[in-house]
Parts: structure tokens; C-alpha cells; sequence
């Protein structure tokens, strides 16, 4: 599966390759498959992968280019090694055969290797239970710290949801408070973000145990890298040093991707309408170390804070919101993000000194004094810029797909 793996990455960047130095006009689908045709033929550790899986590697390169084209994502690029992860695709379900051997496990096909067991963790349309419908059209393999996992694509039937008639909520993405509710009901991971020394906790979906363990293999990794000279390759103790550190982030990170589904699917159950801000979380992650002739301020503060930013992963989470709402019928809102931290959510005044710090806010203005969380302040601030209908954002996914500006659309290019 491994070889299987750098052969579908290889693939990419030969193809990638092949795409962006030939000519415009001699660009086509057929002439690629033709060219995957021969470099088949011609290298030996390309038969590794199996002729489907290579026509996907083709298929996944042209839709990346389509996504370019249509401005929602970038141009497609080289796929390092050590930065990209490693992942098959097995585009026909007929392949699969797949079988339940009991509660807990089941069986799979994977072509070029075998019967492979699996953990059985969802209901599947197999066997008596598929039809033209409900069917498994698909599968991939994708490869973490923690081994292989499978997913499988289902094509199945569902009727439209009926409009979703619950209560309106606005979300307000904060780092102490990882989501806000104007209601008050907050969604807390029960971690604490911050040490008592006020510092970040990158690592706090970690037990005590695995904190101390992950401390001790870095200062162990610490001390092995020192004897690596300039230029020389890793060790295989530093590199199985390297291993067991990825796997504690890997089960941290799956943790935290945990209780953002669970938190998400029972919001997107509970509320109608849901509204975030539209935040540029990619301006708000940049270093403050500046330049050598303007240097900056609070430099380690700053990068504690992108840390802490990062690890709540809020694109994620609106992602999730975005396909949730409208599968149970609801809908997303996004609404421009300034003021909504700095002006109080009772009387609407933005008064110089009214959050005191991260958590509290009290109103400096004479005629309100109004006081509570400052995040539940932002979360009321939001949702009643919905009800205003300040230029409302609308969520990806939904309404118009707007295209950048000198991008032809599809028909005339």
C-alpha cells in the first residue's frame, strides 16, 4: 500500500509536470491518458498502481484545474514528500467486495493486495441492502502517524429536508471560549487553554501521561539531533523518535476533530438559522516579528496566540456548520466580523474601554452599564447584525458561486 501510495504521488507530479510545460493547444484528457499510457509501459515501479487508481490520479489533477478556473481554490502544485499525505484511490465499488465478518470488524478488497480487515463503524449498503440507489461507489485510503484508514464514497437517495423550524443562534469563535452561543449555551471542550502561568497549551488534548511522554521524546529528539551532522541522513532512532511524537499529535488532532463533529451535528440539529462571522483567519495567523528596521512588538505573545488560533481550527468548523445546516433543512449566515468584540450588545454603543480583558466586558457608557462575557457579547453582537441584514455573506457552498475578476466562465473558455 505504501508503494502504491508514492507511485499515485509520483504520478501527480509527472503529470503535473507534462501539463505545464507543453503547449496550450495540445492540452486535452485524451493526450494525458495517452501519456500515462506509456509511462506506464516505460517505468517498472509504476505498475504498482493499478490502472484505475491511475486514471483517478488523472481525473482528481482535472478537477483541481476546473476548481482554479472557477476561483475556488488554487493551481494545483508539486506534492512533496514529507509534506503531502499519502493516499490511494479505488474509483469502482465492484472492486471492494466487501463482506461483515461480525459486529466490530469487517473485510474489504484492496486490488494488488488482498482481503484487508477493517473496523467496521458505520452502517454500509452491502449486500441485501444495496440497489441502484443505495450503493458504494468508491473507497480511499489515506495514510496517518496511526496507520492506513479507508473511507468509502455512497451514492444514496435522500429526500429534500423539510425547512428547518428552530430558533436562530449567533456564534461568536473564540480561543478561551472555543464557541460562543448568544443563547448562552456555550460549547466548551473542557480542556483548559491556557497554563496557569497564562501561557498557550498547544497540547491540550493530551492527558497528563501523554504530555509528559511527548515532552520527554522531544528532549530526546533534542539530544539525538545534535549528534547529526551537517548533511548526514536521520538516524533510525532519531526517525522512530520523530514516529512516536507524530503519533501523539495524530490522536490529539483526532480528538479534536471529534468534538468538533459532535459539536457541530447537534447545532445544526437544534438550530434553524446559525450565523458566524466571516473572519480572515489567514491575516490573523501572520507573524508579528517584522523587519529588521521595523521590528515587532510582543513577538512570542503573537505567536502564542496564532498557535492557540490554529489549534481551534475555526475554517474547519464553519465547514462543517456550512453541509450540516443544510442537510437537517437550516441555514448559514456569514456577516462582516469588525466591531462585534467592542460594542455592546445591549445598547449598541462602542465605548472606548468596555472589555476589560479577554473574558470580561462591562460598558463604559453612563446610560447602559451593561456586564457579562465578553465572547457572549460578540456571539449577541453577531446575531443581531443578521437580523439588521448588514451585508449579508453567503456561505460557501451555497447561493451564487461568485468568479474572480478576469476569470471567463466555463462556457467561454
Amino acid at each position: 500500500m505504501d508503494d502504491q501510495a508514492h507511485a499515485a504521488r509520483t504520478l501527480w507530479n509527472c503529470l503535473h509536470d507534462w501539463w505545464t510545460m507543453l503547449a496550450k493547444e495540445k492540452r486535452s484528457l485524451a493526450a494525458a491518458d495517452d501519456a500515462i499510457r506509456q509511462a506506464r509501459k516505460e517505468i517498472d515501479w509504476f505498475g504498482a498502481l493499478p490502472a484505475q487508481a491511475a486514471q483517478a490520479v488523472l481525473k482528481t489533477y482535472f478537477q483541481a484545474w476546473k476548481n482554479c478556473w472557477d476561483g475556488r481554490a488554487g493551481e494545483p502544485n508539486f506534492k512533496a514528500r514529507f509534506r503531502t499525505v499519502m493516499s490511494v484511490d479505488i474509483p469502482q465499488g465492484r472492486d471492494l467486495n466487501i463482506t461483515r465478518v461480525h459486529r466490530r470488524w469487517g473485510m474489504v478488497n484492496i486490488p494488488r493486495i488482498g482481503r484487508v480487515r477493517f473496523r467496521w463503524t458505520k452502517d454500509l449498503p452491502v449486500g441485501k441492502r444495496a440497489n441502484t440507489e443505495n450503493r458504494i461507489t468508491g473507497a480511499r485510503l489515506v495514510k496517518d502517524a496511526l496507520g492506513w484508514h479507508i473511507a468509502f464514497r455512497v451514492q444514496t437517495l435522500e429526500p429534500k429536508p423539510e425547512l428547518h423550524q428552530g430558533p436562530e443562534v449567533g456564534i461568536d469563535a473564540g480561543v478561551n471560549l472555543p464557541l460562543a452561543l448568544s443563547d448562552g449555551n456555550h460549547r466548551d471542550h473542557g480542556r483548559p487553554p491556557r497554563l496557569p502561568g497564562g501561557k498557550a497549551d498547544r497540547d491540550k488534548w493530551l492527558n497528563p501521561d501523554e504530555k509528559a511522554k511527548l515532552l520527554h521524546l522531544e528532549r530526546r529528539a533534542a539530544q539525538r539531533k545534535q549528534h547529526r551532522g551537517r548533511g548526514e541522513k536521520t538516524s533510525r532512532r532519531l526517525q522512530h523518535t520523530y514516529d512516536q511524537i507524530k503519533q501523539l499529535r495524530a490522536r490529539a488532532t483526532r480528538r479534536a476533530v471529534d468534538w468538533q463533529h459532535k459539536t457541530t451535528t447537534a447545532i445544526a440539529r437544534h438550530y434553524g438559522t446559525v450565523v458566524v462571522e466571516q473572519l480572515n483567519i489567514k491575516d490573523m495567523v501572520k507573524s508579528a516579528q517584522g523587519t529588521i528596521e521595523e521590528p515587532g512588538k510582543n513577538v512570542a505573545q503573537k505567536s502564542g496566540l496564532n498557535r492557540s488560533i490554529s489549534q481551534e481550527a475555526w475554517g474547519r468548523t464553519v465547514t462543517m456548520l456550512t453541509y450540516k445546516t443544510a442537510r437537517c433543512g437550516g441555514a448559514l449566515h456569514q456577516v462582516p466580523a469588525p466591531g462585534t468584540s467592542l460594542r455592546c450588545s445591549s445598547c449598541g454603543c462602542t465605548t472606548p474601554g468596555s472589555r476589560e480583558d479577554q473574558a470580561t466586558f462591562v460598558c463604559k457608557n453612563s446610560d447602559c452599564g451593561w456586564s457579562g462575557n465578553a465572547d457572549w457579547n460578540a456571539a449577541r453582537n453577531v446575531l443581531h447584525q443578521y437580523w439588521m441584514g448588514h451585508a449579508l455573506i453567503p456561505a460557501a457552498g451555497r447561493a451564487v458561486v461568485r468568479r474572480p475578476r478576469g476569470v471567463k466562465p466555463a462556457t467561454a473558455r
